[in-house]
């Protein structure tokens, strides 16, 4: 009676088993497999970290030997029995009131039923007498309404084998490092063994699959009629199974795309349930191998000068897609978990494209107004602020396209005084970049990237330029809805124009070179930049096509050795743009509306040159054809530019006197600490005065120097400086301040 109650209770149960597509549909791997846009597995990474389970594998992806091992080991007359092994339940039975041990009657069927369903699944204190029925009943049901080898399939798709291991895809690439399909008898024992006791000691379980290799040769010998079976070596067993209990092969995340694969997780809300199929990213699997092989290749060259780490992104222009994703050098890193595509770096140079933008939009400039690039000393309310170029010289009157093509530190800091930071702050903001302080905060440091930025949001910018000034978030995701609507953040005039610059060699030629790895055989744009004291370098540019931006430098932000931008990133920036058009053309943009070209010519005094004749790009209504020095304006703040022309000999009685035009009087010097003291010169300037006069500096009633301009090694503390005439008398005295400590020793050695 209790029996027949068992079963009245048990069958419902057992009917609601699922069916084995059903088992198989429901059953998610712990690593999700993302793959490219052209279908290959570009990173595998771990989303579960309850368990560790890999792919569903056929019976077909199986080693026969395996297949073999564990139905000897679990269940021998599996092909036999009807779910449950009747002949083996009456030995049990017989053995349990004799007090004996024996095999015990659980078949393979049977235990499935139990991975299957936790009403029949054994608890830390064993089956109870209904569960075991139960158990015994769905395994008949199952064996009616599945076949045999979808049994199997399933068990060894669903049977835990050590710790967080479910399953033989997991064991076979934890324990043994290869596909389930490779499995040898050896390597298939230990897998039996392990599905009858998954946490045994090394010691039991080179013991049980001793024993489960010696079945297996003495089935072997049966079926080839041979009188004894091949030895077993249990001793070598043992010392292998406790070697592949302590290895971790399988990897909590491999691939070439790790960073990007981490962020786009994060993006999708954790990956928390893992999708049965894998997952299609943006990007390109064979450009992310180009752009992971040239950053590794180029760093392996820099590592004599101080130089571990490397990131890169590029960009689709229309969709804004990421197409590679390149965030570490990987092996070459000391900090390869660190994404340089999402940390916060100074941009240097960078920067300069969208502060030049920002000015011919509001028509403070145009592409062949002249800028003097001279000394130039900004009082600010920390002190004087005098920039420097990158080569630490100056070249005098420039056109505002030599000026940001040849990256020049100074017209872009005099500019910068004419947009204001706060106005520069915010046109960054609308392109993206996140800065997190006020443009006050950074003064007219930013014109040169004191901030702080991500390559990922610095390149998207530089892609609104390719766009036309439209600014639209780069995109993590392929496919889907379609891109939010652009945003035009920026004059489509302006943009034009900052990239038919960033495109011309010549204008570069000044501090970059004429064989500048810059220039492509195809139409780009490009600028570099290098952040103070060498911390960052930068190379990004686009084409007609794409976005590409590179990062070199070191995560712990140590300094780089002898590193500039045609050294340090731009040769990883030529590779890879290279190889996105060896067989695409890029091809310069068309002008948009209210862009006109004309030639323009530029005058100066007698016998001075400024730049060559040539056809220029203007913002409709700010065209003109002569550009001279007499038409420059000092800027508020700065040493204007020199627009008077020489006196002639005779007109010193027109003449006025001699005086210092820099620095101003009051003047705060504070020396940078990070900048050797041989570097941080001041420079003093006399105007006015009668041609060819002679001068004389002194400071605190000292001679210092001679001639009307002079440069200075300062030192701490307050001094008096005095203009003087070749007899001697005073022409001009102001007073300044410099602040700072341990300079004035290295000043006087």
């Amino acid at each position: 009676m209790l029996l027949l109650l068992c079963l009245a209770l048990a069958a419902p149960l057992a009917h609601a088993l699922p069916t084995f597509d059903e088992v198989r549909a429901a059953t998610r791997p712990s690593d999700l497999q993302l793959l490219s846009r052209e279908g290959e597995v570009l990173q595998r990474v771990r989303i579960d970290s309850a368990v560790r389970r890999g792919q569903w594998l056929g019976l077909g992806d199986v080693s026969p030997a395996l297949r073999n091992a564990l139905v000897l080991s679990e269940d021998r007359r599996f092909y036999e029995h009807s779910g449950v092994d009747w002949a083996a339940v009456s030995a049990a039975a017989w053995a349990n009131l004799w007090n004996q041990r024996t095999r015990g009657a659980s078949t393979i069927t049977m235990q499935l039923a139990g991975l299957l369903d936790e009403d029949w699944r054994q608890s830390a204190g064993g089956r109870s007498v209904a569960q075991k029925l139960g158990q015994a009943v769905a395994a008949q049901v199952l064996d009616r309404r599945w076949r045999k080898d979808q049994i199997l399939e399933a068990y060894l798709n669903l049977v835990p084998f050590r710790g967080e291991v479910v399953g033989l895809d997991a064991l076979s690439r934890t324990l043994f490092a290869k596909a389930a399909h490779g499995l040898d008898e050896r390597e298939a024992a230990v897998a039996a063994a392990l599905v009858r006791a998954p946490n045994a000691r090394p010691d039991v379980v080179a013991r049980r699959a001793c024993g489960v290799l010696r079945d297996m040769a003495a089935q072997r010998a049966a079926a080839r009629k041979e009188k004894r079976a091949a030895a077993v070596d249990c001793d070598a067993l043992e010392l292998f199974v406790a070697g592949a209990l302590q290895r971790r092969a399988w990897t909590p995340s491999e691939g070439i795309a790790p960073h990007f694969a981490r962020q786009w997780l994060r993006a999708a809300g954790g990956g928390a349930q893992a999708a049965a199929a894998p997952e299609r990213l943006p990007l390109s699997a064979p450009l992310q191998r180009v752009a992971v092989q040239s950053l590794s290749r180029h760093l392996r060259e820099l590592a004599g000068r101080n130089v571990q780490d490397g990131a890169l992104v590029v960009l689709d222009n229309a969709s804004g897609e990421v197409l590679a994703w390149v965030g570490s050098s990987g092996s070459l890193s000391q900090a390869g978990e660190v994404d340089g595509v999402l940390a916060l770096r100074q941009p240097g140079s960078t920067l300069k494209p969208f502060l030049y933008a920002q000015a011919l939009a509001e028509r403070r400039l145009t592409a062949a107004s002249l800028i003097e690039d001279s000394s130039a000393h900004i009082p600010t309310a920390s002190g004087l602020y005098i920039p420097q170029n990158y080569d630490r010289q100056f070249k005098g009157l420039v056109s505002a396209r030599t000026a940001l093509a040849a990256s020049l530190n100074v017209p872009a800091v005099r500019t910068l005084v004419m947009v204001t930071p706060e106005a520069f702050f915010t046109q960054l903001r609308a392109l993206g970049l996140a800065l997190p302080e006020s443009g006050g905060y950074y003064g007219y440091s930013l014109a040169l990237g004191s901030s702080e930025v991500q390559l990922l949001h610095l390149a998207n910018a530089y892609r609104a330029l390719a766009n036309g000034g439209r600014y639209s978030p780069p995109r993590l995701r392929a496919g889907g809805a379609p891109p939010p609507a652009a945003a035009q953040a920026l004059d489509a005039g302006a943009a034009f124009i900052v990239g038919d610059i960033l495109s011309d060699a010549n204008a570069r030629v000044r501090t970059f070179g004429p064989d500048s790895l810059l220039a492509t055989r195809f139409w780009t744009a490009v600028k570099t930049g290098t952040s103070k004291d060498m911390r960052d370098n930068w190379a990004v540019g686009w084409s007609q096509r794409y976005t590409v931006g590179v990062w070199v430098g070191n995560a712990s932000g140590a300094a780089m050795h002898d590193v500039s931008g045609s050294s340090g990133a731009a040769p990883i920036w030529a590779e890879v743009m290279q190889w996105l058009h060896q067989s695409t053309p890029s091809r310069a943009p068309a002008p948009p509306a209210g862009v006109v070209r004309q030639a323009v010519r530029f005058e100066a005094g007698a016998g001075d040159w400024i730049e060559s004749p040539r056809q220029e790009w203007f913002i409709a209504g700010t065209q003109q054809a002569v550009f001279a020095t007499d038409t420059i304006a000092a800027s508020a703040g700065v040493a204007g530019a020199r627009g008077q022309k020489d006196l002639k000999p005779g007109d010193g009685a027109a003449a006025a006197p001699a005086r210092i035009v820099a620095p101003a009087p009051g003047t705060i010097v504070a020396l940078d600490p990070d900048i050797p003291p041989a570097n941080q010169r001041l420079h003093f300037a006399a105007g006015d005065g009668l041609p060819g006069q002679a001068l004389a500096w002194h400071i605190d009633g000292k001679a210092a120097g001679r001639g009307r301009e002079w440069d200075w090694l300062p030192w701490p503390g307050r001094h008096r400086v005095q203009l003087l005439d070749a007899r001697g008398q005073v022409l001009d005295e102001i007073h300044i301040e410099v602040r700072g400590a341990g300079v004035r020793a290295a000043a006087r050695r």
